[in-house]
């Protein structure tokens, strides 16, 4: 299967939550997508059904597909400590979702891109995969060449929330990497126990 790139509202819609940032379209139409939407009367969704949406909703968050989840939620298995909160703290320390918690992004998948493209450099190299896994004290710059790009400009002028594991120095475009973040301080709305039970039958 490749990557989701339909229409983001959709997704949005479809689990009643904007995962992709502010949606006009999502206030809008806040029922779910397709042509009974408004109307749908289901029933009760079973216990599979609600963790597989949870499962399916980080997915969609952190812009990941199902073979790469696993392997990450096998990493955090092992890991001391709890599995859920293991997990979401590993999907944090992904190289384009640090890009886009700095700002340098105003996307994920924007941040993606960035780092596909060769704009993004840790520690003074280059490093072009989005999934590649930051370590406490690593250093994110944005690229000499790179730092007059319009989109990086533009994201960065737009405003940025701070995060308590996160540093950034915007006179040298340049980001920290302080230390893994604790479950209190990321602020998706996921519940990753749901993920848990769903991978442990």
């Amino acid at each position: 299967m490749a990557r989701y790139i339909g229409p983001k509202t959709k997704i949005a819609r479809k689990f009643g939550e904007a995962i992709f940032g502010a949606d006009k379209a999502l206030e809008k139409k806040n029922y779910p997508p397709g042509q009974h939407g408004l109307a749908r009367k289901r029933k009760k969704v079973s216990e599979y059904g609600i963790q597989l949406s949870e499962k399916q909703k980080a997915k969609y968050t952190y812009g990941i597909l199902e073979k790469q989840f696993h392997r990450t939620f096998d990493e955090a298995s092992r890991m001391g400590g709890i599995t859920g909160e293991n997990l979401l703290k590993l999907l944090e320390c992904r190289l384009d979702n640090v890009v886009y918690r700095l700002g340098i992004a105003p996307t994920r998948a924007g941040a993606r891109q960035l780092v596909s493209h060769r704009h993004i450099t840790v520690n003074g190299h280059i490093v072009n995969i989005p999934s590649y896994s930051l370590k406490p004290g690593d250093v994110v710059s944005v690229r000499e060449k790179s730092k007059s790009l319009e989109v990086i400009q533009d994201s960065l002028t737009g405003g940025r929330k701070r995060y308590a594991w996160l540093e950034w120095d915007n006179s040298s475009m340049t980001g920290k990497f302080l230390n893994r973040p604790e479950r209190e301080d990321i602020p998706e709305n996921i519940r990753e126990q749901l993920i848990v039970e769903l991978y442990s039958k």
